[in-house]
C-alpha cells in the first residue's frame, strides 16, 4: 500500500502545547534529548531503566537477537511481584493505598501495599496447595474485583503462568482458552454485576470446563449471599482456602525470560493467538511507560479504566503502575450506570489524578453531552490518556476541552497486547495534534512504510512498523510458533504490527486502523473469522462473511452476510437466533448488529473471501481492483 492522503487532513491540524510546567516537572524532560540517548546507545538506554528495579540477580547482556527471536536481561533473576509489592512494603510505600476499588451499590474496598502483599502471599499459598508448580497455567475468569489482580500477583508470585480471560466471554470462547493454555486450575466468581445486572460467571466456567481435562480445581471467589453451593472436589471457596494456609510466601526466583503470562487476542484465523509475554522485559517495559509515560507521582491516583481481561489491564492497572507504587483505582461500575455521570462522580469522589480510557467511552460521552461532566468538579484531574483504537479529532476536541478543561495534556497511546507497553503517544508537555497518536517514544524506533519496507513521504499512507527489538516484545505465540513469526517476515526485518498509518511532516504518526481481518469494537480486538466460525457453527448457516461499519460510539459495528443452508429461510426469528448465538459462542462484545441474508459472496478463483468488496459495497465506495474476483 502506498496511498497519498489529503495533505490538508495531514498537515493543516491545529496544535496544543501543554503548559511548559508539565515538561519541566516530568520524569522525562525534554523528549527529543531523551530519544537521541536512546539512539545513541540502545542498550545502555534500557539498562539504566532496568537498574531502577530490583534483580535478585544482574543481568550479562541486556538483549541477545538471533532474528526474529530476542533475548532480554540474560540470565538475569527476578520477581516481578518482589518489585511491585515487597520493595514498597520495606520502604516507605508500606502503608499507602496501592488499590481502591469501588463497586456497585457504594461497596469499596482499599488495600495498602502491605495489605495487598499479605493477600497475594496467601492467596500463593492456596494455589501451591492445589498443586500449582513453576510453569503450569492457571485461568483467571473474574469481574472487575480487586481478587482478580490478588489471583495474577499469586501467579506470578509462585512462577505458574496465568491466562486472564475477560468475563464477557462466553462458554465456548472461554474453553477455547482454557484447552488450548492447558490450564490445570481455573479461577472465577459466582458472579459479576454489571450495570446492575447480575451475570452467572460459574455456570459458564461449569460449561466451559466440560471438555477440559487438564482442569484440576475451580476456585470460586463467592460474592452472594447465600452463597452458592460448591461441588465437591473440584470447586473451592476463594476465602475459605486462604484462612488454610501460612502467611508468608517467598517469591520463587524467576529467570528474565521465564514466561510470566499468556494472553489470548483475535486472529485473521479463527483461532485466538495466545500471546507469550516473559518476566524481566515486560516487567521493565511496563515500569519504565508507567513512570516516564503516564509521569506518575507518587501524590497520582492512577485510573484506568480497561479490564485485566485485556493487555491494558495487565499492563496499567497491575503490573506498570504497582511497579512504580502508584495508588491504582479500579470500579466495577460502566460509564454510563446509574446514570451518565458514573465516571465523573468516581473522579470527582476520588480526586483522580490519572485517567486512562478508551475512544468508545470517550464518544459515548460525548453523546450523553457536556451537561453530566459539568455536574461534577474534575480539577483534581492533571493528565487525560486514550488508548484501544484511533482517538478521531472530534473525540480529542471534546476530551480536551470538556474533560480537561483545556489544561491537561492529552496521552494517546498506540500499543498492542504484542507489543506489551505504550509503543507511539505524544510525550507529556509536547505540542499535541487532534487526530495524531504522536511519535515513538524514546525506547522504541517506528516507522511508516510500503510493502517493500522502505519509509513512505510524509502524507502517504504505508505500514506501520517497528524497526528494532524493545524488553516487552511477545517472545511467541503459545504452540504455533510460525505465527509469532510471520510478524517478523511480512515484512524483511521488521515487527508488522498489522496497522495502517500516515506521517505528517513532523513525523508525527496518525494510525488509521488494522490493514488485516481484525474489527475493533469499542476497543476491542474482534477476530471476523472467530465471528465467521461462530455463526457458521449455527444448523442453518452454510457460510458468513463479517466486515466492520463504522460506528460514531463503538468506532466500528459488525454486519455479517450470511449465507442459509438447503431448507431454511429468512427470517426476523432466525436473524435474532443467530446474534444470540454468536452471543453464546463468543460474548456480546462480538454480536453482529445486522445480519444480512445473501445467495452469494464475493470470493478469489481460490475460493478466499474479499470481505473489502463487501465493505465498499456498504459504504457506497470503489472496491478497487477485483481482478482476482471469481465472477
Amino acid at each position: 500500500m502506498s496511498e497519498d492522503f489529503d495533505v490538508k487532513l495531514v498537515e493543516d491540524v491545529k496544535s496544543y502545547t501543554p503548559d511548559p510546567r508539565y515538561k519541566k516537572n516530568s520524569w522525562l524532560g525534554d523528549y527529543r534529548t531523551a530519544y537521541d540517548e536512546f539512539l545513541k546507545d540502545q542498550d545502555a538506554f534500557w539498562s539504566k531503566m532496568a537498574h531502577e528495579l530490583e534483580w535478585i540477580q544482574p543481568w550479562d547482556k541486556v538483549k541477545e537477537l538471533d532474528y526474529p527471536y530476542a533475548k532480554w536481561f540474560t540470565n538475569a533473576k527476578l520477581n516481578i511481584t518482589a518489585n511491585c509489592l515487597d520493595r514498597h512494603v520495606s520502604g516507605d510505600r508500606r502503608n499507602k493505598a496501592a488499590l481502591i476499588w469501588r463497586g456497585e451499590n457504594g461497596a469499596e474496598k482499599i488495600y495498602t501495599y502491605q495489605q495487598l502483599l499479605s493477600c497475594v502471599m496467601r492467596f500463593a499459598n492456596v494455589l501451591k496447595k492445589v498443586g500449582v508448580k513453576k510453569g503450569d497455567r492457571v485461568c483467571i475468569y473474574m469481574p472487575l474485583v480487586p481478587e482478580q489482580v490478588i489471583a495474577m500477583l499469586a501467579c506470578a508470585r509462585i512462577g505458574a503462568v496465568h491466562s486472564v480471560v475477560f468475563g464477557g466471554f462466553g462458554a465456548a470462547a472461554l474453553n477455547m482458552r482454557i484447552q488450548d493454555a492447558e490450564a490445570k486450575v481455573v479461577i472465577t466468581a459466582d458472579v459479576s454485576i454489571r450495570r446492575g445486572k447480575v451475570i452467572q460467571l460459574k455456570s459458564i466456567v461449569e460449561e466451559a470446563i466440560i471438555n477440559s481435562s487438564s482442569v484440576e480445581h475451580v476456585i470460586v471467589l463467592r460474592r452472594q449471599s447465600p452463597q452458592v453451593e460448591l461441588r465437591p472436589n473440584l470447586e473451592l471457596d476463594f476465602y475459605e482456602m486462604m484462612r488454610s494456609v501460612p502467611a508468608d510466601c517467598p517469591a520463587e526466583v524467576m529467570d528474565a525470560e521465564d514466561t510470566l503470562f499468556t494472553l489470548y487476542t483475535s486472529g485473521s484465523t479463527g483461532k485466538p493467538k495466545g500471546i507469550v509475554h516473559t518476566c524481566g522485559g515486560y516487567m521493565v517495559g511496563t515500569y519504565y511507560t508507567s513512570k516516564y509515560v503516564f509521569d506518575i507521582k507518587d501524590s497520582d491516583i492512577f485510573w484506568c479504566t480497561a479490564d485485566p481481561g485485556w493487555i491494558t489491564g495487565h499492563s496499567y492497572i497491575v503490573y506498570g503502575p504497582l511497579a512504580v507504587g502508584a495508588t491504582v483505582f479500579m470500579s466495577e461500575l460502566t460509564p454510563d450506570f446509574p446514570d451518565a455521570g458514573s465516571y465523573w462522580s468516581l473522579i470527582e469522589e476520588q480526586k483522580v489524578t490519572i485517567f486512562y480510557t478508551a475512544p468508545t467511552a470517550i464518544r459515548m460521552f460525548m453523546k450523553m453531552g457536556e451537561t453530566w461532566p459539568d455536574k461534577y468538579d474534575l480539577s483534581s484531574l492533571r493528565i487525560i490518556g486514550s488508548v484501544g483504537e484511533p482517538l478521531n479529532p472530534e473525540a480529542f476536541e471534546w476530551y480536551y476541552q470538556v474533560i480537561g478543561k483545556k489544561k491537561c495534556p492529552i496521552l494517546d497511546t498506540w500499543w498492542q497486547t504484542e507489543t506489551g507497553m505504550h509503543m507511539i503517544t505524544t510525550m507529556l508537555g509536547e505540542p499535541m495534534r487532534p487526530g495524531f497518536a504522536g511519535l515513538p517514544i524514546p525506547g522504541i524506533e517506528a516507522d511508516v512504510v510500503d510493502k517493500d519496507g522502505n519509509s513512505v513521504k510524509p502524507g502517504t499512507g504505508g505500514f506501520l512498523v517497528v524497526k528494532s527489538p524493545w524488553p516487552s516484545m511477545l517472545r511467541t505465540v503459545y504452540g504455533d510458533d510460525e505465527r509469532y513469526r510471520k510478524y517478523w517476515y511480512t515484512i524483511d526485518g521488521v515487527y508488522t504490527v498489522g496497522d495502517l498509518a500516515v506521517k505528517g511532516k513532523d513525523g508525527y504518526i496518525m494510525i488509521l486502523g488494522r490493514s488485516d481481518d481484525i474489527i475493533i469494537v469499542a476497543g476491542h480486538n474482534i477476530g471476523t473469522a472467530e465471528v465467521e466460525s461462530a455463526l457458521v457453527s449455527h444448523h442453518a448457516v452454510a457460510e458468513s462473511a463479517v466486515i466492520g461499519k463504522p460506528d460514531f460510539v463503538k468506532g466500528n459495528s459488525i454486519k455479517a452476510f450470511v449465507i442459509l443452508r438447503v431448507g431454511h429461510e429468512p427470517s426476523d426469528k432466525l436473524r435474532q437466533d443467530l446474534m444470540y448465538h454468536v452471543r453464546m459462542t463468543i460474548g456480546p462484545i462480538a454480536v453482529p448488529q445486522e445480519i444480512e441474508f445473501v445467495d452469494k459472496l464475493p470470493k478469489t478463483r481460490s475460493g478466499k473471501i474479499m470481505r473489502r468488496v463487501l465493505k465498499a459495497k456498504e459504504m457506497g465506495i470503489d472496491p478497487g481492483d477485483i481482478s482476482t474476483l471469481d465472477e
